[in-house]
C-alpha cells in the first residue's frame, strides 16, 4: 500500500478527477505554475493545461463568482482560496448564490462547485491566516462541509466533493499537509456524512475532525497508561455529520468529549453537544465536555499558538472530567 503526504493525496485526487471528467477545472490564485501556496496543485497545469488550471486575479469575490457561473453552465470547478480567512470577501457568492441555487431554481439548476480552503494554525501565521471558520458554512442550508484528517480520507472525500451535484466546502488543516499516510491503490470516493472509528475504546468517546484527530489519538494513548480505554471518532463530514455513529459510540462508552481547533463558543462542538443532550441523554453517565480554542484571535507567537490550539493535556483533562 503506497504512502503519500496529505498534500500529495489532494493533488492525486484532483489529477484523477480531471482525468476522469473533462468538465473538472481548477481556479485560484497562483495555482498553475506556482502550484498554490502549499504546492497542492503542483504539476497539474503541465498535465492538463492552463485552460483547465486557471490562475485568477487576486480577488476572492471574482474567483468564487467565476466558479459559480462556470458550475451553472455545466463545468465542475474546484476553487482554491489561499487561506480560509480570505473567504470573507466571497461570502455573498457562496452563501447567497451557490448555496441557494438548487432551491431557488426549483431543482432545475445547481452549483456543482468544490471550494478548497486551508484552515487552522501550526505555521505561526497569525490571526488573519489561521482561523477555523467551518461552523459559518455548516450553518448555511445548501452547503456541505468536509474536513479530512489523513491522506486516504483527503483523497476519498475530495473525490466525493467533486462528484457532488451541489456546492461543497472542503477544509484542509494546514498542519496536515506534510503528514504521511497509506493511500490504497484502489482508494475510491468516501461517502459524505459517514464518520470513522479510528480507535476503539470502552470508557469514553472523543469526537474530533481534521487536525485534532491525531491529537485525540495521542490523548487516548496517554490515558491508556492509566487503564482508561478511549474511543476516537473521526467526524470527517461536518455538514451533514454522522449523528448515528456518535450515538452508537456513546451507547458503548456513555461518556463524550468533542474536540476541535475552532473557537469553542458557538461552534461545531456546541451543535453536537446540544443534539446529543437531546437524543442521547439516556446514554450519558457524565457531562459532555468540549475542547476548543479560547474565544480570542489566533496569536502570532509560536509558543502562544501551541497553547491556543487543543493540546493532548487539555483533551486528557476533559476525559478525566467526564469520568468523575
Amino acid at each position: 500500500m503506497p504512502e503519500m503526504r496529505f498534500g500529495n493525496a489532494i493533488n492525486k485526487a484532483l489529477s484523477d478527477a480531471m482525468a476522469a471528467d473533462p468538465n473538472v477545472i481548477l481556479l485560484g490564485e497562483d495555482i498553475a505554475a506556482a502550484g498554490g501556496p502549499f504546492k497542492v496543485t503542483r504539476s497539474l497545469a503541465d498535465r492538463f493545461g492552463v485552460h483547465r488550471v486557471y490562475d485568477t486575479p487576486i480577488s476572492e469575490a471574482a474567483i468564487i463568482g467565476l466558479g459559480v457561473g462556470a458550475a451553472m453552465t455545466g463545468l465542475k470547478p474546484v476553487v482554491e482560496i489561499m487561506f480560509m480567512d480570505f473567504v470573507t470577501l466571497a461570502m455573498d457568492q457562496i452563501v447567497n448564490q451557490a448555496a441557494k441555487a438548487r432551491s431557488m431554481f426549483g431543482g432545475q439548476g445547481s452549483v456543482p462547485m468544490t471550494v478548497r480552503m486551508p484552515h487552522g494554525g501550526g505555521v505561526s501565521a497569525g490571526p488573519q491566516h489561521s482561523q477555523c471558520l467551518e461552523a459559518w458554512f455548516a450553518h448555511v442550508p445548501g452547503l456541505k462541509v468536509l474536513c479530512p484528517s489523513n491522506p486516504a480520507d483527503a483523497y476519498g472525500l475530495l473525490r466525493s466533493a467533486i462528484d457532488d451535484p451541489d456546492p461543497v466546502i472542503f477544509v484542509e488543516n494546514k498542519s496536515l499537509y506534510a503528514m504521511k499516510g497509506e493511500v490504497p491503490e484502489d482508494q475510491g470516493a468516501i461517502p459524505i456524512g459517514k464518520a470513522a472509528v479510528v480507535r476503539e475504546g470502552r470508557d469514553a468517546t472523543i469526537v474530533a475532525y481534521g487536525g485534532v484527530v491525531s491529537t485525540a489519538i495521542k490523548a487516548a494513548e496517554e490515558l491508556a497508561k492509566d487503564a482508561i480505554d478511549v474511543e476516537v471518532l473521526d467526524l470527517r463530514s461536518i455538514q451533514p455529520w454522522d449523528e448515528a455513529a456518535v450515538l452508537k459510540s456513546l451507547s458503548h462508552t456513555h461518556r463524550l468529549v468533542v474536540a476541535h481547533e475552532a473557537v469553542e463558543a458557538f461552534g461545531v462542538g456546541a451543535e453536537i453537544v446540544a443534539r446529543i443532550a437531546d437524543v442521547g441523554f439516556d446514554e450519558l453517565d457524565g457531562p459532555i465536555v468540549r475542547v476548543g480554542a479560547p474565544f480570542a484571535p489566533v496569536p502570532f507567537a509560536r509558543s502562544q499558538e501551541a497553547e491556543y490550539r487543543p493540546t493532548v493535556n487539555r483533551i486528557v483533562s476533559a476525559i478525566r472530567r467526564t469520568l468523575q
